[in-house]
C-alpha cells in the first residue's frame, strides 16, 4: 500500500492495476483510503507528467511483470534517454544496431543491439544525422565527426528507414529518410523526428533500425550515419 501513496509516478494507478488498488482501498485505514483517493486522483491533474515519460506511463501496462515490480518498490526509476549508433554507409543497406556490435563510447550504448535486464525504452522521437569521417586514417576518426543534416545529400535524403523491436515493426518500412530534413523547421532539434505514435521497447528484445538507400550517388567516401532513438528509459 505505501509503494502505491508514495509513488513518484502521476500514472501509479496503471503500474499497480486496478484490482490491487481495490484490494488496498478494502483494506486500508480512513488515513490511508484518502491518499489513496488523491493518487488516484493525480492522473488527470494539470501538474502531470510530460513529454517523453508521459508516453512511458501511457505504457505501463505493457512492461514486463518483473520490470513493473522493481518499478513498485523503486528498485528501477524512469530517466531520459539516448540510445545511439553510428555506422558508415558502406551498401546502400545500413543496419545501425546489430547482434555482433558492442558498447563504445562515443560509438554505441548498447551491446549485441538489446537493452540490458531490467532496462524498458519508450521511443518518443529519433535523431538520424550524417557526417563525413576527416581522418579515416585514424582508428578513432569516426569519434570525432561533426553530424549534420540529412538534408545536405539527396541520395540519402531520398532514402527510407524502419525501425522494429523483437521483429515487430515499430515504424514500419519504406518510411522517407526527409522526415529527418529539419534545417528549415525551428521548432524541433536538427534531424528529429517526433513520433506521434510512441513505441515500448522491452529489455532484450533485439532492435533493428534499417536505412535503405536507392543509390549512393554523391556520397563521399568515409560518409557515416548517426542515429539516436529518444525517449524515458528505467534504470536503477
Amino acid at each position: 500500500m505505501n509503494e502505491f501513496i508514495n509513488s513518484e509516478f502521476n500514472n501509479a494507478g496503471e503500474l499497480f492495476g486496478l484490482d490491487a488498488i481495490n484490494r488496498m482501498f478494502q483494506s486500508a485505514n480512513p488515513i490511508q483510503r484518502a491518499k489513496i483517493i488523491q493518487k488516484v486522483s493525480q492522473q488527470g491533474h494539470v501538474q502531470a507528467s510530460r513529454g517523453s515519460r508521459k508516453d512511458m506511463e501511457k505504457f505501463f501496462s505493457q512492461v514486463p511483470a518483473h520490470v513493473q515490480a522493481e518499478l513498485k518498490k523503486g528498485g528501477v526509476r524512469l530517466a531520459d534517454y539516448t540510445i545511439y549508433s553510428m555506422k558508415p554507409i558502406n551498401s546502400k543497406t545500413i543496419k545501425m544496431f546489430e547482434p555482433q556490435d558492442d558498447k563504445e563510447v562515443g560509438v554505441r550504448n548498447i551491446s549485441n543491439a538489446k537493452l540490458p535486464k531490467n532496462m524498458v525504452f519508450v521511443v518518443s522521437g529519433i535523431f538520424l544525422l550524417t557526417g563525413t569521417n576527416a581522418e579515416p586514417s585514424n582508428p578513432e576518426g569516426h569519434k570525432a565527426i561533426n553530424f549534420a543534416s540529412v538534408s545536405k545529400f539527396p541520395s540519402i535524403c531520398n532514402g527510407e528507414f524502419s525501425l522494429k523491436a523483437n521483429r515487430k515493426q515499430i515504424i514500419p518500412e519504406n518510411q522517407a529518410i526527409r522526415r529527418f530534413a529539419t534545417d528549415n523547421d525551428t521548432t524541433v532539434p536538427l534531424g528529429y523526428y517526433k513520433l506521434d505514435n510512441p513505441r515500448l521497447i522491452r529489455d532484450e528484445e533485439l532492435i533493428e533500425f534499417t536505412i535503405e538507400l536507392g543509390t549512393q550517388v554523391g556520397i563521399p567516401a568515409n560518409q557515416w550515419l548517426y542515429v539516436g532513438l529518444d525517449g524515458t528509459g528505467t534504470t536503477p
